[in-house]
């Protein structure tokens, strides 16, 4: 069994030679496609034996797709991983014992994804541990073709493992409200499509097994997308920090869901609500709409 790990970056040296780390000892291969960093990234990722590819950023989906289409037919298996990630012993210990046992029929594995925030794991709230397909099979699995909340897509069925992923970035809280800030506009970008039908999109919803991944996707787009805009952040908000007890995870974990689960989320509404108003006052189309106001260009 061959296994290629995948990881983007831009700026990421805080967190490069951690991530190439813990897959180290399973990895046959590490390839860090990058979108122009200038820091000590691709200097970093070098020394701990990467093979650097460098593309020009669209989106996570696009980029990752675009990496997928580089590599020769010598790996068997793709592990993605983000920079700012870390796989445990022992998931790692279960990619080097249990997945060369996977029978044929088996195209991806479902792995837990933990996150931390300022230090801390989040536990409450009803986000994690979420179950994410990472493993799959070289040529049976892509990127599920979205601005926002991508998730890969497999041929067939998959299996489960109980190891996991932790999600345990260092940047400053001016570095996560930045990326979330742009993430906001991309969902939109997703919402809108959506509604108006111009661009052709991938959906978990759609997959073959069901996973965590789908139903949350369906939840959103079905249930959380019909209630009224801007109080549906309150209303998410409360049921995470209230009903799912997100008070639990203590002052960091305060932060993250008040930021995480409010504040990105009401953004996101009035990001929403910014585009339609310039729509509705220029008689502009929804990318045109978007190109002008979000600043991003789908053509």
């Amino acid at each position: 069994m061959t296994l290629t790990v995948i990881i983007l970056t831009k700026n990421e040296q805080l967190h490069i030679e951690r991530a190439m780390a813990s897959v180290a000892g399973v990895a046959d291969r590490c390839v860090v496609v990058d979108s122009g960093s200038t820091d000590a990234t691709l200097t970093l990722a070098k020394s701990a034996g990467a093979e650097i590819l460098s593309n020009p950023w669209t989106n996570h989906a696009t980029q990752f797709n675009w990496a997928l289409d580089q590599l020769g037919t010598e790996t068997q298996w793709i592990l993605r991983l983000d920079a700012d990630e870390i796989v445990t012993a022992k998931l790692a210990e279960e990619i080097k014992s249990v997945l060369p046992t996977l029978g044929t029929d088996i195209t991806g594995v479902f792995v837990s994804r933990h996150m931390a925030f300022w230090g801390r794991r989040i536990r409450w709230g009803g986000l994690f541990p979420l179950r994410v397909m990472r493993l799959f099979r070289h040529g049976q699995g892509r990127c599920e073709n979205r601005w926002m909340d991508e998730h890969i897509i497999t041929s067939g069925p998959a299996a489960n493992f109980v190891g996991e992923i932790i999600d345990d970035n260092h940047n400053s809280l001016s570095w996560w409200t930045e990326k979330h800030n742009a993430y906001a506009s991309r969902e939109v970008v997703d919402l809108l499509s959506v509604e108006y039908g111009f661009a052709q999109a991938d959906s978990v919803t759609n997959m073959g097994q069901r996973s965590e991944a789908s139903v949350k996707r369906w939840i959103k787009e079905n249930v959380y997308a019909r209630l009224p805009s801007g109080l549906r952040a309150f209303a998410y908000f409360f049921y995470r920090y209230i009903v799912r007890l997100g008070f639990l995870d203590g002052k960091e974990g305060a932060a993250f869901h008040i930021l995480q689960g409010l504040w990105y989320r009401y953004l996101v509404d009035m990001k929403l609500h910014e585009v339609k108003s310039f729509m509705k006052k220029t008689g502009a189309g929804p990318k045109d709409a978007i190109r002008s106001v979000l600043g991003i260009d789908l053509t």
